[in-house]
């Protein structure tokens, strides 16, 4: 379970539902690590387009051992960011692919032994 949570609201009023779905992504987090120590979400509005809707942005910051990951979706002209919980989808679809790549990459570390031209060096030396 993910330990230390923050959902954030900056320039937008606080939805219960948008806070719920938020939560409901961080359930679908732990699928990928349960070594997740702590999330911050930060949803926010920061500019009235006159010509465009509100277009919200959404950071992550996941916080694993050895890994900070951090994801500022900011698309201005990303018209589909208007619906905030399209935006919410977004972020959290680009951490997990993050999360996979991390444990993917750890994973292959810890499999593989010491590569061959180390494995030779440390015969050479013996």
């Amino acid at each position: 379970m993910i330990g230390n949570t923050q959902v954030l609201f900056r320039g937008i009023e606080h939805s219960q539902a948008v806070e719920d779905a938020v939560h409901k992504r961080l359930g679908k987090l732990e699928r990928f690590s349960d070594r997740i120590q702590s999330l911050k979400v930060i949803l926010e509005a920061p500019h009235n387009n006159h010509h465009k809707g509100r277009v919200y942005h959404v950071g992550i910051e996941a916080l694993i051992p050895n890994h900070d990951i951090v994801v500022a979706h900011d698309h201005h002209d990303n018209h589909a960011h208007e619906d905030i919980y399209v935006a919410i989808r977004d972020a959290f679809n680009a951490v997990e692919r993050r999360l996979k790549s991390v444990n993917d990459k750890h994973r292959t570390q810890h499999r593989q032994g010491p590569r061959i031209g180390e494995a030779l060096r440390t015969s050479e030396t013996a």
